[in-house]
């Protein structure tokens, strides 16, 4: 007996021939970013990428913000909590109302309503290296081979390096 023929199944989601436009990377990356943030409690990122400008740069120094959590079903009205180092979760205590009304200004509604501080929890970035120090002045055994380049800019390189050097200590340390 000879078989029918069937009817052809719909084609399904991977057959379909890929197509559309291209995506910018950032719109790619903020979809990753944020799924990782909401992962640690944070919805917005903002705080994370704005905490110098929401508690001033000393305090950013000693603390950072560790999640926000909301009430169960509202948006609204949350809990962000601080690691802190040391003496400094009493400071931030005081400054507490500034830190809830910057935090919503940046985020643009009322998602921060209390402030919870966890001492010691924060591990905190090393603080910058101080700048290098001042070129020195130039032996005139140095300054005297130096008049002798032509090149202007070769000159001017070598100079730099030599102050550099000059004003170093030990042997330069390759990384």
């Amino acid at each position: 007996m000879p078989k029918t023929p069937s009817k052809a199944a719909p084609p399904k989601p991977q057959d379909k021939p890929r197509g559309g436009r291209a995506k910018p990377i950032a719109e790619l990356v903020s979809d990753v970013g944020g799924q990782a943030f909401k992962r640690f409690g944070f919805t917005h990122s903002a705080l994370n990428d704005r905490w110098a400008e929401i508690v001033g740069p000393q305090f950013a120094r000693h603390s950072r913000p560790l999640r926000l959590r909301f009430p169960r079903g509202q948006k609204d009205g949350g809990t962000l909590a601080v690691a802190a180092t040391g003496a400094l979760a009493p400071m931030l205590r005081h400054v507490e109302a500034q830190i809830i009304e910057r935090a919503n200004r940046i985020l643009g509604f009322a998602a921060v309503a209390r402030i919870a501080i966890e001492q010691g929890a924060a591990t905190m970035e090393a603080p910058p290296a101080p700048p290098p120090p001042p070129p020195g002045p130039l032996p005139e055994a140095t300054r005297s081979t130096l008049r002798e380049i032509a090149d202007p800019e070769l000159r001017a390189s070598l100079q730099s390096l030599a102050e550099a050097l000059a004003t170093s200590n030990g042997l330069p340390k390759i990384r």
